[in-house]
């Protein structure tokens, strides 16, 4: 039998409330064994928690929740306490009395996953809408905890359990009266999901950018403005900013919101050939944090030759207040830094927007796909060849269906068969 566990689901410290929440088959006793048994169930009541010796602990508000009807589909209590460091840690001590274990990281909405309350998409967007910082990441994650991801995976994996129904019967049961050429009546799908994962892996990683970030990189030879760009950027003196050549040497990143969508900039060290060990780290570390950013400004001064642009990336001329150059930023007198956030604020919009809910996450979603897509590519292979093998394009579809099942978490081995009995009365 799974053990009873319990945690504050409030973060801890002083508060005007504080919930403690309870998971397990033992709730309805360790309620009573508080003083707060006999509850209606899904309803509050003000209860008087008491200790080992019968003395009052809190006044609480109690929420009691029946198997299978609760978060965790488990019996499940919430005491809603008041926030006091005593209150919470005499509760605390209580429920260890009476053999309760404090839950793991993340062990109620594991226990939710386990008991078919949510799949392993809808389990993540938990985590992410507690983690939420912008009204995007706060949309995504609710779309998903919704079942926005997990619609669209079953979707696909339900096209290709029919697909693998025909191949099965056209293996297995040759000599049954089945349609004409039914391997080959699966082609058309496996070529429709094919396309449709291809669409899906070149959305540019939409959904990534919008949940960890959308990550720019402000780059440039030394003393090319990067600190004084980034300081006013943020809006505060993050970075040091010194007219010494170098003094950035490391990544310092600092995190901003634009467009309702959360932003990741990073001041970088200055791009040039160096003796000193420490400052050449710092040049390939900017070298690599720019490789893997959606967006780098190449910085360079009015006063200093424009270098040469790598396609894709923003050329930021600086220092405007030295009068040389219109359309230049100024981080000393704010000449242009409204603009240059404007720009911005579009670019990050137009890498975050789609017509549909993106589908993937996260990298575990993307790399599935790319799975599954190498599955029926080798199926399509195989049945589209003079040398036709059904046998190896169904193992191969099988493999793309468990890819599927392997992002939501679920396995059902049996549907295969009953898509065959059902569609092509084998067996009558």
């Amino acid at each position: 039998m799974t053990d009873t566990i319990f945690a504050l689901a409030t973060p801890p410290g002083r508060g005007a409330v504080a919930v403690l929440r309870i998971s397990g088959p033992q709730t309805a006793d360790i309620l009573s064994s508080l003083g707060a048994g006999g509850l209606t169930p899904r309803r509050a009541g003000l209860r008087s928690l008491k200790d080992a010796r019968g003395g009052k602990i809190d006044q609480a508000l109690v929420l009691r929740f029946i198997a299978p009807n609760s978060f965790s589909g488990e019996d499940l209590a919430e005491l809603h306490l008041h926030g006091g460091f005593a209150v919470v840690e005499a509760v605390v001590e209580r429920l260890l009395q009476l053999g309760l274990r404090l839950a793991e990281p993340g062990e109620f909405t594991r226990r939710a996953f386990e008991n078919g309350k949510l799949d392993l998409t809808q389990a993540e967007a938990v985590a992410d809408l507690i983690d939420a910082e912008t009204s995007a990441q706060r949309d995504q994650a609710l779309r998903q905890l919704d079942g926005a991801l997990s619609r669209r995976y079953d979707g696909w994996r339900n096209q290709l359990i029919h697909i693998l129904a025909m191949l099965e019967a056209a293996v297995d049961f040759p000599d049954e009266e089945l349609p004409e050429n039914v391997a080959e009546r699966a082609l058309p799908g496996i070529d429709g999901l094919i396309a449709d994962l291809e669409a899906a892996l070149t959305d540019g990683q939409r959904g990534e950018r919008i949940r960890t970030g959308f990550r720019i990189a402000l780059t440039g030879a030394p003393n090319a403005g990067k600190s004084s760009l980034f300081n006013a950027l943020i809006g505060r003196d993050a970075a040091i900013v010194t007219p010494i050549a170098g003094t950035t040497r490391d990544i310092i990143e600092a995190s901003l919101v634009l467009g309702g969508r959360k932003v990741l900039i990073a001041d970088t060290a200055g791009l040039r050939e160096t003796d000193d060990i420490i400052e050449a780290e710092g040049v390939a570390r900017a070298r690599a944090w720019a490789e893997a950013a959606d967006l780098t400004l190449l910085l360079s001064p009015v006063d200093e030759a424009m270098p040469d642009r790598p396609p894709g990336v923003w050329q930021i001329r600086t220092k405007a207040d030295l009068g040389l150059e219109a359309g230049a930023v100024s981080a000393a007198t704010g000449q242009g830094i409204p603009e240059l956030i404007e720009r911005l604020e579009a670019a990050v919009i137009a890498a975050t927007t789609g017509d549909d809910f993106p589908v993937a996450t996260q990298a575990r979603h993307r790399g599935r796909l790319v799975e599954a897509h190498g599955h029926l590519l080798r199926a399509r292979q195989n049945l589209g060849d003079s040398g036709a093998s059904p046998e190896l394009a169904a193992e191969d579809v099988r493999l793309a269906i468990r890819a599927l099942e392997a992002i939501t978490g679920r396995v059902d081995v049996e549907s295969v068969l009953d898509v065959i009995f059902s569609s092509f009365c084998i067996g009558k």
